[in-house]
């Protein structure tokens, strides 16, 4: 078991190792980073230099954070995961923990976790994107919903993009959010559609409480 420092930073989720921020990223299929292997529980795995167009360099400056690399599934999904944002630690381990908070299921798509919300008295399969500042919800209703402007995100393989937002209020198990979501472009939502999603839930939900991401189990508990 390893407790490391986790920082919150201008909307994006930062682990801290040997006084390096990489960027806690379920939402990527794969990890890179400046150096060529990471520590975490005592586990070594190796590292790209980048994927998809993203370098440490190129997410630096598109988080506007000064960062080592990316920790996305293909390391994520080997341990259990205690996030306390709150408190500004991350507890990793290969043996489980435990939450006593609700219990979500989990399945997933290319190791990348999906959960089921609930809005507007439907059930949609969205991503949990811990990397993602704003969540995404694609269906045309989402202009039924208060607007709250214009945000620029990013995404690798397309780099940085506008999208117009609103406040959508969002239901997880009996856990109710409210969550600023926008729409992804053109063939990065289409992507979503391919996985049977309809969007994707961001860090905005672990801002205030403390979370377990299980993904071994396929469990999320907030």
């Amino acid at each position: 078991m390893t407790t490391l420092p986790i920082i919150f930073r201008d909307g994006h989720l930062f682990v801290e190792i040997d006084g390096w921020l990489w960027l806690f990223d379920t939402g990527a299929p794969a990890s890179f980073g400046e150096s060529n292997e990471i520590t975490l529980d005592a586990q070594c795995s190796r590292l790209s230099n980048g994927y998809m167009g993203l370098s440490a360099s190129t997410l630096s400056q598109f988080t506007g954070v000064e960062c080592r690399g990316l920790i996305g599934a293909d390391i994520l999904g080997k341990f259990d995961h205690l996030l306390d944002v709150p408190s500004g630690t991350v507890t990793i381990s290969t043996d489980d923990l435990e939450h006593t908070g609700k219990t979500l299921p989990l399945s997933e798509f290319m190791g990348i976790p999906i959960l089921t919300a609930r809005i507007a008295s439907s059930d949609y399969r969205m991503f949990f994107d811990t990397g993602a500042q704003i969540s995404y919800f694609q269906e045309d209703t989402i202009t039924d919903f208060p607007s709250a402007g214009t945000v620029t995100d990013f995404y690798p393989g397309v780099g940085q993009f506008q999208t117009d937002t609103h406040q959508v209020q969002v239901g997880l198990g009996d856990c109710a959010f409210t969550l600023r979501c926008g729409t992804l472009p053109g063939l990065l939502g289409a992507t979503l559609m391919m996985a049977g999603t309809s969007g994707i839930v961001g860090n905005q939900i672990m801002e205030n409480r403390v979370i377990g991401y299980f993904p071994r189990r396929n469990v999320l508990c907030l």
